[in-house]
């Protein structure tokens, strides 16, 4: 992403790219090759879906972990350890597929992403192959979001695709993802409970189903000529000056909440609710994923009809719940009861599904071509910082005896700002 003096109209323009964007080397696009068909995309989002799968299949057994020994401290460190994978791929892997092409670049990511479980599967009783496997886990995630979003946004329109509604791309790679974390999740949750090997079996369905994408995802199309530059590739990172304003005042105030509503609603209340849930804590906590992403991913198709460009109405709504939900979040770890966890969850989950679209419709908007996977990255990297809102809030809490109730009242707070940023870009 270069700096530019172009204006936020003239951004929001050229994220609608007509097919003369995509008709070859001048533009840094590919023409549509002979394996392309109007349901090439779907490659591209199955992967996603299988990456997404193994990223977050780790969740509902933290409470696995915890139950078995491991300190809760360790365990949510290990929950934010992906980020360590996450954060560097994204930023990295964005720009160097803006360069070199999306191909390039994504399709090494289900074969990580299978490495990384292979070693969650075997390394249950090590903490070094846990932190290994939860890196590459976030590697071949960082990737998925950063190139794999806008690979699947490209193959979402000509010549790569009939001619589709604008934010149709961000649409279903928001789906991939939240889809993938929500089932992976859950299956995961499951056979932890009730199924063999409990620490073993969901980790190798995921590095099989991420083998099989790997093979699916050969045939897809590339969309991006590779580009000859000398520019230094931290420049590619940098946000156009004409997005600036609506990338600082509405993108980031979302990105911030996205996985800190994850991570509230199920890793931190599920272990909270441990000594309440003692006949089935992993089966409860996979409930709780499910829960929260299921309302994530419903919400999508919702939001992406409410939304209208140019105004602050999905960023407000988002905002909006997200700090009920915290509100709620602060009651609910008082009175840990089962209902109120429930509804914590799900007010979170609409939240996230909700920011997640606004904010990719934003960076799709805003992005021209040869910057929309920088730009994913720089979102996506801040939106997985609050995976680490487990580890510090716990941390918090047996260093100084900060409760929880008064944690989550102060996010509350916090996120009410970052509401009235957003309220001071109303337009443009």
């Amino acid at each position: 992403m270069t700096a530019t003096s172009t204006s936020a109209v003239d951004l929001t323009d050229a994220a609608a790219p007509s097919s003369a964007h995509y008709s070859g080397a001048d533009s840094g696009r590919a023409a549509a090759g002979p394996l392309s068909s109007s349901r090439a995309w779907l490659s591209v989002a199955g992967t996603i879906f299988a990456i997404a799968w193994g990223g977050n299949e780790f969740t509902p057994l933290l409470v696995m972990y915890k139950r078995d020994g491991l300190p809760v401290t360790t365990v949510d460190l290990l929950l934010f350890e992906y980020v360590l994978g996450i954060v560097p791929a994204l930023l990295i892997g964005g720009p160097l597929s803006d360069r070199f092409g999306r191909r390039l670049l994504m399709r090494p990511a289900p074969l990580i992403a299978a490495a990384g479980s292979l070693l969650l599967a075997f390394g249950s009783s090590s903490v070094p192959m846990l932190s290994a496997g939860r890196v590459l886990c976030g590697v071949a995630l960082g990737l998925a979001m950063a190139v794999g979003s806008s690979w699947l946004k490209e193959l979402s329109q000509p010549p790569f695709a009939p001619e589709t509604a604008s934010g149709t791309g961000a649409r279903r790679s928001a789906m991939s993802l939240t889809g993938g974390f929500g089932v992976g999740a859950g299956v995961a949750g499951v056979l932890a409970q009730w199924g063999p090997w409990p620490d073993t079996l969901p980790y190798l369905i995921n590095a099989g189903l991420c083998l099989a994408a790997a093979v699916w995802l050969a045939r897809a199309p590339e969309t991006t000529v590779p580009q000859q530059t000398t520019a230094r590739l931290i420049d590619d990172l940098k946000v156009p000056v004409g997005a600036h304003r609506r990338f600082r005042l509405v993108a980031l105030p979302i990105a911030l909440w996205l996985f800190a509503c994850s991570a509230t609603a199920y890793a931190i209340m599920p272990t909270l609710m441990m000594p309440k849930v003692h006949g089935a804590p992993i089966a409860f906590s996979a409930l709780i994923t499910v829960i929260t992403l299921g309302c994530g991913f419903a919400i999508q198709s919702v939001a992406r009809k409410l939304d209208r460009p140019g105004t602050i109405r999905l960023p407000v709504l988002a905002l909006a719940l997200i700090i009920a939900g915290m509100a709620l979040a602060a009651v609910t770890s008082g009175a840990l009861t089962l209902w109120l966890t429930i509804a914590t969850a799900i007010i979170l989950g609409l939240g996230f599904g909700i920011g997640l679209v606004a904010g990719l419709l934003e960076i799709e908007r805003m992005s021209r071509p040869d910057d929309l996977a920088g730009l994913t990255a720089v979102f996506y990297a801040v939106s997985y910082l609050g995976f680490g809102f487990p580890a510090v809030m716990a941390m918090l809490h047996d260093g100084t005896g900060v409760g929880y109730p008064a944690m989550f009242t102060i996010l509350a707070i916090a996120a009410a700002g970052c509401l009235g940023l957003i309220a001071r870009c109303r337009r443009g």
